[in-house]
């Protein structure tokens, strides 16, 4: 049972040191995959009919946000 969990430690310590050697060569952070839920063709994170409140909030300023963009635009 002891060499299971040396061999798994060992083996996890490896992986994480792999990682950040990796990190420190190429200074690229991990990243997910290509696309994410939409590839799938789920639309949003939740299956909620509606956004929740906190959600319209949020869409609400980031539609006076590109109004304000629009017409304070220069070209």
């Amino acid at each position: 049972m002891l060499k299971v969990f040396i061999a798994a430690f060992v083996f996890f310590l490896l992986a994480f040191a792999g990682m950040s050697l990796g990190y420190i060569i190429k200074r690229k952070s991990i990243q997910g995959s290509c696309g994410g839920l939409g590839s799938i063709g789920v639309e949003k994170v939740c299956d909620c009919p509606e956004p929740c409140d906190v959600r319209k909030k949020r869409m609400a300023r980031e539609m006076a946000r590109q109004v304000q963009l629009e017409k304070h635009r220069i070209i």
